[in-house]
């Protein structure tokens, strides 16, 4: 396999939490006195953590943010982490078939703690053996390359040899800043919007988890 290192971006890719996320930023929007935005258009304002998350939401709902929006709505969110959130069809075998193949990690603008406790959850940590990293650690978030940098230092293996796998066009930056190969996955909700044009000869893309490994 040409691949020696395998990185996943979390929500949108492993997970559709889309759902949770916007249930937790509509309540939030509700106690200041906004009406409720589609789940879907909250969806494409995923990516880049949580923070710009909830200054999307106040600016869809021309709403002024409250200073204490960012807690409030983490702390709605971490009451709901698991009540829709699921993987998407086909990632456990998925995992389950790449774990003896290669190092596998996930990369997400996530806060750390609320990754964790949904890999747990969903019973997916068993696949990382603890290569994760959340947009609340020491690097900063994606689309930086400096997260995926290091997992492909302390995976001991080249760029070019490590391949980041998400929706967004965040983590294909993120792939293309870092010298890796980037797998853009069009079944999640990230994919909404994403320029196409950008896409280049090296880059792959799947329509399913299960088209993976014949990239591989």
């Amino acid at each position: 396999m040409r691949f020696r290192l395998i990185v996943f971006d979390l929500d949108g890719t492993l997970i559709d939490s889309r759902r949770d996320l916007a249930e937790s930023a509509n309540a939030l929007l509700q106690q200041c006195g906004a009406p409720s935005l589609a789940e879907e258009a909250i969806g494409r304002m995923v990516g880049d953590g949580a923070a710009t998350l909830v200054a999307r939401v106040f600016a869809a709902g021309n709403l002024p943010q409250p200073s204490d929006a960012l807690p409030r709505f983490l702390a709605l969110y971490n009451s709901r982490l698991l009540r829709f959130t699921k993987p998407y069809d086909g990632i456990p075998e998925l995992l389950t078939n790449l774990a003896p193949l290669a190092p596998l990690a996930v990369l997400t603008n996530k806060p750390l703690g609320a990754a964790r406790l949904i890999l747990d959850g969903l019973a997916l940590s068993q696949f990382f053996n603890g290569r994760v990293v959340g947009g609340d650690g020491p690097y900063p978030r994606k689309p930086s390359p400096d997260g995926l940098e290091h997992l492909i230092r302390d995976a001991g293996v080249d760029p070019a040899s490590a391949m980041l796998v998400g929706d967004s066009v965040i983590d294909w930056r993120t792939a293309h800043a870092a010298g890796a190969t980037s797998c853009v996955a069009r079944y999640g909700f990230g994919f909404d919007g994403f320029p196409v044009e950008l896409l280049e000869k090296g880059d792959r893309q799947i329509d399913h988890p299960a088209e993976l490994p014949a990239l591989l």
